[in-house]
């Protein structure tokens, strides 16, 4: 042990050597973790934590996502048109694709553009003309047909249960007079017995329904953006087109306590106050994820059955990259960051500059959730004030870039002796 506090032990320079390579490892593991979700249908992005941002940086660090609240996803036409450029540049990026897997593609997006069932013979007496579309809207040049040469029935429909009820009424014999009306309507009264024709169209039927009920992903959407009254309210019937509900939906709610949340953030002074803003934060975090949750999920369901149709030549190319902006820039910047600096840190190559930059880097990891008095917590277990473990990591590192530690053990070291011919440390 050196007498002189200005010399430093061999024990003390071997376990700063170790916590550089520590640090060096942990960002080398991080960066190419991240990396490697980039070639997943679920890439890592640092959108939701620069969303999420709180503090005196908060509208700084969310300035830098395009759509930090959600608000655009809950846009039907919005996410139509993000599905569809994506199709074009998944179409763009693989130009060996084939002209079935471009069709599976659009049936993936699309759902079917016609339904078929198998019916040998169509029964005597059913008149498929007499069927109308009930509570369904019906696509402009609907149809539901039966094709006597493919001896098959025939739609563009999605049939709903009332409409598929119809249909096997087609034929059941209808009663004519107020006694057989009354005796269809007693529960008691038998069914009469139908045919072997009748009892296979009604089979047909009930397959063809259920095919049709198979909606392609921009139907399952529009069932949940503009037909679920659960997240999207009830519009009173006189003022249509306004913005006032009978009965609000999941969307409203959203959006209110989203109003009121930044409302209570600029008056916020008192501790009390936080504390009722990270709770109403929660809140709006907890309604968030049951409002993208299923939306996202649909965008993860397109691309992951999108890249099971490629061959394995096509795979070797690679997942389509993700269109530039603010975000995807900051998420490159931060994965090779972390890559590189992982690197240099444990080779002792740079390692005082190295060092730095890693300080530096946490630094920004560390403002858009400081734990500082007046600053709702962040999410997690931990509980800190003003130091958290990336402020730990910000010193440890800024203690790394005063110390010479790749020149005792390093790349550092190795090009001393050998490229400038100097004695090492």
């Amino acid at each position: 042990m050196p007498r002189n506090v200005r010399q430093i032990s061999f024990l003390a320079c071997l376990l700063l050597v170790v916590l550089r390579v520590s640090i060096g490892w942990q960002f080398l593991y991080e960066g190419l973790w991240k990396l490697n979700t980039q070639k997943t249908a679920r890439p890592w992005t640092a959108e939701g934590y620069l969303a999420n941002a709180r503090g005196p940086f908060r509208d700084k660090f969310r300035s830098l996502v395009d759509d930090p609240d959600g608000l655009k996803k809950l846009d039907f036409d919005t996410m139509v048109a993000r599905w569809d450029d994506w199709k074009n540049r998944f179409i763009g990026h693989y130009p060996t694709l084939s002209d079935e897997q471009k069709q599976e593609l659009d049936r993936l997006l699309d759902g079917p553009k016609e339904f078929t069932q198998a019916l040998a013979t169509l029964p005597k007496g059913v008149d498929l003309k007499k069927f109308k579309p009930r509570k369904y809207k019906a696509p402009d040049g609907w149809y539901l047909r039966y094709n006597p040469k493919a001896k098959r029935l025939e739609t563009n429909l999605h049939l709903v249960p009332e409409e598929r009820e119809a249909l096997l009424k087609l034929v059941e014999p209808q009663p004519t007079t107020d006694d057989e009306r009354a005796a269809a309507a007693d529960p008691r009264t038998p069914k009469p017995e139908l045919d072997d024709a009748a009892k296979k169209f009604q089979q047909a039927i009930n397959r063809l329904s259920d095919r049709s009920g198979k909606l392609g992903l921009k139907d399952r959407l529009q069932v949940l953006l503009k037909e679920d009254p659960d997240r999207n309210g009830v519009v009173l019937a006189a003022q249509e087109g306004t913005t006032d509900y009978s009965r609000p939906g999941k969307k409203q709610v959203f959006e209110n306590l989203l109003g009121r949340y930044e409302l209570n953030l600029k008056a916020a002074r008192q501790t009390f106050q936080q504390e009722h803003l990270a709770k109403q934060w929660s809140e709006i975090m907890q309604k968030k994820g049951e409002l993208l949750g299923p939306i996202d999920a649909l965008t993860t369901e397109l691309r992951e059955n999108a890249y099971k149709l490629l061959t394995v030549e096509q795979t070797a190319l690679g997942p389509v990259p993700e269109t530039p902006n603010q975000v995807t820039q900051i998420n490159q910047i931060t994965m090779w960051a972390l890559t590189i600096l992982g690197v240099t840190l444990m080779a002792g190559f740079l390692s005082r500059l190295s060092a730095l930059g890693a300080a530096g880097l946490l630094l920004l990891f560390y403002l858009p959730m400081p734990p500082w008095p007046g600053v709702p917590e962040a999410p997690g277990p931990e509980h800190s004030l003003f130091v958290n473990k990336n402020l730990i990591e910000v010193f440890a590192c800024l203690a790394l870039a005063s110390l010479p530690t790749g020149r005792w053990i390093g790349l550092d070291a190795f090009i001393r002796r050998f490229v400038f011919f100097r004695k090492t440390d």
